[in-house]
């Protein structure tokens, strides 16, 4: 049976509420902003304007600190960090400090451009903190996330360790892109079968000792269940510890455990940043 790729990877039309859901992520991320006076806004880790980083310590930020990364989603062509602020809120409870990152969006840039800006912001911090640190992300951001998990460090830059990212956490997350260049949203994106690939993580050599959890809202299309699944299969037998899960929620609301200091999801992102963190003494 043939699959309707438009349908299955049309989460808007899928979630007819989720104009209301951007509305209230606004306004939460505004709220989270108040109410961290630390919090370093609008870095620049690149040139561009939306090559930001704003950074929501955790109460006692220190050297033992854990770090962590996050990434937002709008298919690589839409909204703004800004709305994310709040990715912040349940580990930063917890005492993790958490970077919410802004990147070019397509088609003024290409995906593989993207990924080479996330990389730079993981850079950044490298520089600025001299920590490893976990990074999570949604929808695009789920693919950034696996994109950023697998690299090889010290083929981007000598002064980083190879393992800057040894763990991601990645939410409704697209890692095969061949699909997307079949699909309406590829006007903006401008994959052809061959940039599909070069920028599908789900076939990139993963060095070994990495972590990756696949995290997709059980609600989701069987298409986006399916990516989840199929990375945490394969990257699993190329000797990196995989989860997969499917909690509550749709593409948009299952991020939301994020807000929240005692959810699984949050527990569970800080597990690994308390890890890599203590890895690294």
């Amino acid at each position: 049976m043939s699959v309707d790729y438009e349908a299955e990877y049309n989460n808007r039309a899928r979630v007819p509420e989720h104009a209301e859901i951007f509305v209230r992520w606004e306004r939460e991320g505004a709220d989270h902003r108040q109410a961290s006076p630390k919090a370093e806004l609008g870095l620049k880790y690149g040139l561009s304007e939306r090559q930001t980083l704003d950074i929501f310590p955790a109460a006692n930020d220190g050297p033992d600190t854990p770090l962590a990364l996050f990434i937002h989603g709008g298919w690589w062509r839409s909204l703004h960090p800004s709305s994310f602020s709040q990715m912040a809120k349940g580990p930063n409870a917890n005492g993790v400090t958490v970077a919410v990152a802004g990147y070019d969006l397509c088609p003024d840039v290409s995906i593989a451009t993207i990924i080479q800006q996330m990389r730079a912001a993981g850079l950044f911090l490298w520089r600025k903190y001299k920590k490893r640190f976990v990074v999570y992300g949604h929808s695009a951001g789920g693919h950034l996330t696996a994109c950023l998990t697998a690299t090889d460090w010290t083929t981007i830059a000598p002064d980083a360790p190879h393992d800057l990212v040894p763990a991601g956490y990645a939410i409704s997350g697209v890692f095969d892109l061949a699909p997307l260049a079949k699909i309406s949203v590829n006007q903006d994106l401008k994959l052809t079968e061959k940039t599909a690939h070069e920028a599908s993580p789900l076939y990139w050599q993963v060095p070994p000792g990495r972590i990756l959890d696949a995290v997709v809202g059980a609600e989701e299309s069987s298409e986006f269940l399916r990516q989840s699944k199929t990375i945490a299969e394969a990257w699993r037998q190329g000797m990196a510890a995989t989860r997969y899960e499917a909690p509550p929620g749709n593409h948009f609301t299952v991020i939301d455990p994020l807000n929240e200091a005692n959810s699984a999801m949050t527990k569970r992102l800080v597990a690994l940043a308390r890890q890599v963190q203590a890895e690294a003494r």
